[in-house]
């Protein structure tokens, strides 16, 4: 008789079936583990598809998706929007049916910093016509409250918490902005901060003619 099997003959019946548990739990944690690595795989494949759609102006339906307010800041949103916010989440799909600029950033993102103002006089400029929407991540809430606080961001901010809609969305760093028309179509992106040229060009390409 082999050793492994002797080890198995003479373990306690009463522990025979709770180490099968454990084999069983052990099997099942690492299958999930890589449904969940290829799950990541073909939805960063589908982020850089995404982004490639865009440079070549085939104006891709952008990424949909439900997020936490971390600022309620809608005083330059369309006026019927302002009721999007009360629940505590901001969808995209709500936000349908008007042009959409979406930013991506951080509390510890220099170049975040260096084009909050650009983005916060756009947002004025266009009031009522354009919606401006900031994306967090990678960041601790407060410290992502007192950036925009420092900035005067004057527009909602929500947050990604664990970086789905950043992947989704084929980002490579922050901040990046992406520029889509009324009907969820990402019609422009740009990588980098952006300044207020950026800032004009993006937008007259996703305002109804």
């Amino acid at each position: 008789m082999e050793a492994k099997e002797v080890a198995e003959a003479s373990a306690p019946r009463g522990r025979r079936p709770l180490v099968l548990l454990l084999q069983v739990t052990t099997l099942v944690l690492v299958a999930g583990l890589l449904a969940l690595l290829v799950w990541r795989l073909v939805v960063r494949d589908n982020g850089s598809q995404f982004v490639s759609a865009i440079a070549a102006g085939k104006r891709p339906l952008a990424p949909g998706f439900t997020l936490p307010v971390i600022s309620s800041e809608t005083r330059y949103w369309p006026a019927g929007l302002h009721g999007a916010v009360a629940d505590g989440d901001v969808s995209l799909s709500q936000l349908r049916g008007h042009p959409v600029v979406i930013n991506f950033w951080a509390s510890w993102c220099g170049p975040c910093r260096d084009e909050a103002p650009a983005l916060a006089a756009a947002a004025r400029r266009y009031a009522s016509r354009v919606v401006f929407l900031g994306i967090d991540h990678e960041d601790l809430t407060s410290d992502a409250r007192r950036f925009l606080r420092r900035t005067h961001a004057p527009y909602v901010s929500v947050r990604d918490g664990n970086d789905d809609v950043y992947t989704a969305y084929g980002l490579t760093g922050t901040p990046e902005t992406y520029f889509l028309d009324a009907r969820g179509r990402a019609v422009a992106h740009s990588a980098g901060p952006v300044d207020r040229a950026t800032l004009v060009l993006g937008v007259r390409s996703i305002l109804p003619r």
